[in-house]
């Protein structure tokens, strides 16, 4: 039940490992940090991650007449999770399903999950361009989706899959708000200095490709990682780092094209 969501962004890559994930739960945590109330919704039906990233996994899923309810990471109820890692037992269980099968889960997902009200409502999904995506935007098309951001890294090969992914959004009609290039370049922990281990700019160069906005770069930082299992923000845990100043960036622009 989307009636009360004033904003619904997808977050797609066309390539896995590009940490799309994390850069879903960082821009979640980071609006909330904003005063917004925000929803992350992972549909990630095989690598569902979300619930392992937030610190929120083991809690239990109840249902009401509305529902599901989502998992709130806090008595405060600013951010709430829903994520299939919630109905498995265990993190190691595997989600064997075929296709209508994984439509059937996502449309419940979707459209029968008490949501409340909600500022944003971030949508995570898996990589690629198939049966989870297309079902995706045909429940989204009764509603208003502002549109996706997509992620990669700069890498050839994974420029290669996200141009999949434009051509994808081109030909469902759903709009890109822009591209964010992720793990750009190491951060040395102890000098701060950024060292280019692949290329750089491919964001950048895909995002003139497709005649979109550029969000941002965000490099690899290994203090990042050490914040996996929590809700923090890296705004908050690494202020005066690259990463939160590049973070900082892209959540103007997305609040600058969106409702708030």
């Amino acid at each position: 039940m989307l009636d009360k969501v004033k904003n619904v962004i997808v977050v797609l890559s066309g390539k896995g490992g590009v940490g799309k994930s994390t850069v879903s739960t960082q821009l979640a945590l980071a609006l909330r940090r904003e005063g917004l109330k925000i929803g992350l919704l992972d549909i990630d039906l095989c690598g569902p991650s979300v619930p392992y990233l937030l610190g929120l996994e083991g809690r239990d899923i109840y249902q009401c007449d509305e529902g599901w309810v989502p998992i709130y990471s806090d008595e405060s109820q600013t951010l709430a999770v829903m994520s299939i890692g919630f109905l498995l037992k265990n993190r190691e269980d595997p989600v064997i399903w075929r296709g209508p099968k994984k439509t059937m889960m996502i449309r419940q997902f979707i459209n029968d999950v008490r949501w409340d009200d909600l500022d944003y409502l971030i949508i995570d999904t898996p990589p690629g361009t198939s049966d989870e995506h297309i079902t995706v935007m045909e429940c989204l098309k009764e509603i208003e989706c502002h549109g996706a951001i997509i992620v990669t890294t700069p890498q050839e090969v994974a420029l290669d899959d996200v141009r999949k992914e434009i051509t994808f959004c081109k030909k469902t009609g759903i709009k890109i708000m822009g591209i964010v290039e992720n793990m750009s370049g190491f951060v040395c922990p102890h000098c701060t200095t950024c060292t280019n281990i692949f290329s750089s700019n491919g964001g950048a160069e895909l995002a003139r490709y497709a005649q979109v906005q550029h969000l941002g770069t965000l490099p690899i930082d290994p203090r990042v990682g050490v914040l996996a299992g929590s809700t923090t923000s890296v705004l908050d845990e690494l202020p005066d780092s690259s990463t939160a100043e590049v973070l900082k960036n892209i959540v103007d622009k997305v609040k600058s094209i969106t409702v708030t």
